[in-house]
């Protein structure tokens, strides 16, 4: 059966440290795997301007003996012209992954069903699932183990990233925590199946206007943009709608003395991090951005074999 990543519980528990595993392993020996060798080609389809996406799976793919190609839906007939489940029908005779970012999560559903070749989610509008897997990564490699460590996500927390470190967190048996402003809170369905998951695995969810709740005594604490692609126009309400969720280091020191700070870049310095902080001995977030490469060579390499 072929296996698809569309979001953070597609994968068990055990699966997921399966996959943690693997890209430590592939940290330490590069080019140990060849998953694609040929060259087989992956499609890296984008509908949204990208650096750390784009360059993470690119690399990746080469480093695993494959052909990444890249297609801009903004010169392809997909969406327009031809529906997604007939793009998949083309791709999955010609590729061996499909990797697609996004906008609407049922675009990737739609690919998913179509395909029997692997489709991952490199970011849609609900779920960022690739950028838990290398948060974990990160995680782990600073604090030694994941259950039963304490995670807090402050800020937008109605938007993709909160949704998937809810879910893919849990996933991990930690505490996760996440804290923004009334009317940007996460979806009840999402907490719900978070809860459903951390109670399975020993870990629990926080939901809280409150920042300071969230935050106090973490050992890893990880925040996003205000204003995501597509938001722009709301960037005045925003900034005043998130007064008092900046992280900075008032904010900083209730978590665990020696927590450490994530960021999925790109970051806005004095908006939802201040400098201090993002530019502090704290901050793992090119430790973190790094192990986007490492944490996808694993998932890719874990999701083929899979679904031989």
């Amino acid at each position: 059966m072929v296996r698809h990543f569309l979001k953070d519980d597609d994968v068990t528990a055990a699966e997921q440290a399966q996959i943690l595993a693997l890209a430590s392993e592939l940290k330490a020996a590069p080019y140990s795997r060849r998953t694609f060798a040929g060259p087989q080609t992956v499609a890296l389809i984008f509908d949204k301007t990208s650096t750390r996406t784009r360059v993470s799976f690119t690399v990746g793919v080469a480093d695993l003996g494959g052909n990444p190609m890249v297609i801009d839906t903004g010169t392809s007939q997909m969406g327009k012209k031809e529906s997604v489940a007939d793009t998949a029908r083309v791709l999955e005779r010609q590729v061996a992954t499909i990797v697609w970012r996004t906008y609407a999560h049922s675009g990737l559903e739609e690919m998913a069903a179509n395909s029997n070749v692997p489709v991952i989610n490199s970011l849609s509008d609900d779920y960022h699932p690739c950028q838990i897997l290398a948060d974990l990564l990160t995680i782990k490699e600073h604090k030694g183990t994941l259950a039963g460590r304490r995670f807090a996500y402050i800020g937008d927390a109605s938007n993709n990233m909160a949704n998937s470190y809810l879910i893919g967190m849990a996933l991990a048996g930690m505490h996760v925590a996440v804290a923004g402003p009334s009317g940007y809170l996460p979806n009840a369905a999402v907490v719900a199946r978070a809860q459903e998951i951390a109670a399975a695995h020993g870990g629990s969810v926080l939901v809280t206007t409150d920042a300071a709740a969230a935050i106090g005594n973490a050992d890893a604490v990880a925040t996003d943009t205000w204003i995501s692609m597509g938001q722009e126009d709301e960037k005045e309400q925003r900034i005043k709608d998130f007064a008092g969720f900046t992280i900075d280091a008032a904010l900083m020191s209730k978590a665990a003395s020696d927590a450490i700070f994530l960021h999925c870049l790109p970051a806005y310095r004095g908006y939802e991090v201040t400098a201090d902080v993002i530019d502090g001995d704290q901050s793992v977030i090119w430790d973190e951005a790094e192990n986007r490469l490492h944490a996808q060579k694993a998932l890719m390499a874990w999701l083929v074999e899979k679904s031989a």
